[in-house]
């Protein structure tokens, strides 16, 4: 398939391709022999980490346990 660059370094991705990869919003991108590599990742958004936090009924003083417990060895 070919993608056109514009003027802005905005580069447009098929349909098709997006549809394989699903919601991807973001993307790691490398040069690897003169190609160019887009990775999809998922960005973890602190709002998200809250909500999975509360889901999951923690307290602070459960991660400050947690942590101290980590940091013991």
């Amino acid at each position: 398939m070919i993608a056109k660059l514009t003027a802005l370094n905005q580069l447009t991705l098929p349909k098709s391709i997006t549809r394989s990869i699903g919601d991807a919003e973001y993307f790691d991108v490398k040069v690897e022999d003169g190609q160019i590599i887009l990775t999809p990742v998922n960005i973890q958004r602190a709002d998200a980490v809250r909500a999975k936090l509360a889901a999951l009924d923690l307290t602070e003083q459960d991660l400050a346990n947690a942590v101290a417990w980590a940091r013991e060895s």
